[in-house]
């Protein structure tokens, strides 16, 4: 009897642990409630290695990573993030990840010279879990990259540069995303280059409604093409009219932190970011 007792004790003891953790988890990112995963992209720490990227990316309480093309992998494993890398590569590029805790949900913004190097592409999302490939790719490539998308079931989503790069607009994005012609095919909102162009993001997102696969996070110091990167919700980006407009889409999906400023020490910018985004999901009707 006093046995039983004891497996009992344990065993609630055990689902009050679990039941913690999930409290603690639903604190920390309430964004999760909403299907939103906030991460970071690598790119915000292109002065350093991508095993530094991780590190600090979970230094920032953040659990997701969209990795980039070129970034020197560090961490006692030579060479760069490509998605040419080898297949032990990768596996050593997935223990680092593992490491920290962090996982791979993204990779660009990159694009391949030809339909093999595109299937290539392809195949290194697979083997890599990566859920979604941002890119500006050539007009011509885009039906080729809804077939693949097809048949590898892993969204591709076009990024938006600022004017005058090619994707600059949200009409021309969805009119690549037509060619495409593939439900995995979406876009890759970049909201701080639409404030660079001059645009409205809340307009651009209303334009994408059922289309926004992904999303690159900024807020501003000003609307011009020479602004930098401020703490959401600080600069004029309107950052919690933003996050409504997603949660009134129903949008899942990452969204990166993409800080381009403060280079050597932006972790703590990223960070102050994410605990203002925290706060304004809260606050989110």
């Amino acid at each position: 009897m006093n046995y039983k007792k004891q497996v009992w004790s344990s065993l609630i003891a055990l689902m009050a642990i679990i039941f913690a953790a999930g409290t603690l988890k639903a604190q920390d990112r309430p964004e999760e409630k909403l299907g939103w995963k906030l991460g970071a992209q690598a790119y915000s720490f292109n002065r350093f290695t991508l095993a530094e990227a991780i590190a600090k990316t979970d230094s920032c309480k953040l659990k997701y990573i969209e990795a980039y093309p070129g970034q020197n992998i560090g961490g006692g494993v030579e060479g760069k993030m490509d998605f040419t890398m080898s297949k032990e590569k990768r596996a050593q590029v997935l223990q680092l990840l593992k490491d920290k805790g962090i996982t791979l949900v993204a990779f660009g913004v990159v694009n391949a010279d030809s339909p093999e190097g595109w299937r290539q592409l392809f195949e290194f999302a697979k083997a890599m879990g990566i859920k979604n490939i941002n890119t500006e790719p050539k007009q011509e490539d885009l039906p080729l990259i809804g077939k693949l998308a097809n048949e590898f079931k892993i969204k591709v989503s076009i990024h938006n540069h600022p004017n005058p790069t090619h994707y600059w607009s949200p009409e021309i994005v969805l009119n690549a995303i037509q060619l495409a012609n593939s439900k995995y095919v979406g876009a890759c909102a970049d909201i701080g280059h639409w404030v660079r162009s001059g645009l409205d993001p809340i307009e651009c997102l209303q334009k994408y409604k059922g289309h926004i696969n992904h999303l690159h996070f900024k807020d501003l110091n000003e609307k011009s093409r020479d602004a930098h990167d401020v703490h959401w919700g600080t600069g004029v980006g309107n950052v919690k009219g933003v996050m409504q407009e997603l949660k009134n889409q129903k949008f899942k999906g990452m969204l990166s932190a993409e800080y381009e400023y403060n280079w050597l020490a932006n972790s703590a910018d990223i960070a102050a970011s994410a605990e203002n985004f925290r706060k304004l999901v809260k606050e989110l009707e």
